[in-house]
């Protein structure tokens, strides 16, 4: 884990400098739902909900920081709180369409968004922006290999379906 505080004096701007990074990193992921899977979650949402994961979490280390030993306060049961907040809103996002189910990935999504802001809030930089590739990775590159399995099984499916030529 390597944080700047020790670099940068004012606390103050190394918590600007999170909440920046988090945002920056929250409209990378949500840059490919916009444009790539035109979905209506995408940069603003995703760069505010990694924005306001971070800002969470550096308020309630602030608190316990500054109040320590007179309040009794635990900076995770914020970290449980942002998570159930983001499964209704990625719950939201989830529109069943008859036998289709839409969004499911948009959700997913907005859920590794609010992990990326609450790893840079302590200070997980590498890891926070190693797992923003990654779901950039998984936004695109599996979704090329997803339709060629499609396309190979549906292939497939329907020349079993056929019958054969040789037996008339």
């Amino acid at each position: 884990m390597t944080d700047i505080s020790p670099v940068i004096a004012d606390p103050t701007l190394v918590m600007f400098g999170k909440i920046i990074l988090a945002l920056l990193l929250g409209v990378i992921i949500g840059t490919e739902r916009s444009v790539v899977a035109r979905q209506a979650a995408g940069m603003r949402t995703f760069g505010l909900v990694s924005m306001g994961a971070a800002l969470f979490f550096l308020t309630a280390n602030f608190v316990d920081q500054q109040y320590l030993g007179i309040v009794n306060f635990e900076p995770m049961f914020v970290v449980t709180g942002i998570v159930t907040g983001i499964g209704f809103i990625g719950g939201g996002l989830i529109i069943f369409k008859g036998d289709t189910v839409h969004g499911i990935t948009t959700a997913a999504g907005l859920w590794v968004s609010t992990a990326v802001g609450l790893a840079v809030a302590t200070g997980l930089y590498s890891i926070a922006i190693f797992t923003t590739l990654l779901t950039i990775l998984v936004f695109t590159g599996m979704w090329y290999v997803e339709q060629r399995f499609k396309h190979w099984f549906i292939e497939r499916n329907d020349s079993d379906d056929q019958p054969n030529r040789l037996s008339g």
